[in-house]
């Protein structure tokens, strides 16, 4: 078998050095639960986010994936269109990040295999986590936009009654794997009003 069989669907998932690499983690556990075969890349800046905001280790981080690249390598297979993959997840992605993929000049593994994705025609979401946002950082999501990526910031859905970080990140990365046809069994779907029950006095 080659490396670019797999009896399994693939997908890319990035993690860049925004504050938020939880959704990251709650994904490559998901996607492990789904059976979708995950191919890892972290950004130095990453690593650092993960020190300050979680207690994995780095090595406990990319067991969660199938595989893992470092950031500098460029000639892995997730770089080449020829690798196929479901498509890629940034979660969360960087201003940086968003900036590279939207112009296309891109310095690392990580913004490359999203330029890739976008060629390929295959599904991109960037989980942007950044706020306020300025003038630049809205018309690089808007060029992105424009070359086949879809943003999906982390906002946190309150109609499911949250009752923990936990509920929140697991709403939105529920919600972004609904993006690539996954079913995760994590999102609470609204399913319209409920009617409204009279009180005693009416």
């Amino acid at each position: 078998m080659s490396s670019n069989d797999s009896p399994l669907p693939r997908i890319i998932v990035g993690i860049s050095g925004a504050s938020g690499i939880i959704y990251g983690i709650e994904a490559l556990k998901m996607l492990r639960k789904l059976d979708i075969e995950t191919h890892l890349v972290v950004s130095k800046s990453a690593m650092v986010t993960l020190s300050q905001e979680s207690a994995l280790k780095s090595g406990e981080l990319t067991e969660l994936a199938d595989k893992h690249y470092a950031n500098s390598d460029i000639g892995a297979c997730i770089a080449s269109g020829s690798f196929q993959t479901m498509g890629m997840l940034v979660a969360p992605c960087s201003i940086k990040t968003l900036s590279e993929i939207a112009t296309g000049v891109t310095s690392s593994l990580l913004s490359r295999s999203a330029d890739v994705v976008l060629k390929e025609r295959r599904r991109l979401v960037l989980m942007v986590r950044e706020t306020p946002l300025h003038a630049g950082h809205l018309e690089s999501m808007l060029k992105v936009t424009h070359v086949g990526a879809i943003v999906n910031p982390p906002v946190p859905a309150f109609y499911t009654k949250p009752e923990s970080i936990d509920d929140l990140v697991q709403q939105s990365v529920g919600r972004v794997l609904d993006l690539f046809d996954l079913e995760s069994d994590t999102v609470k779907r609204w399913s319209g009003n409920q009617p409204r029950q009279p009180s005693e006095s009416e």
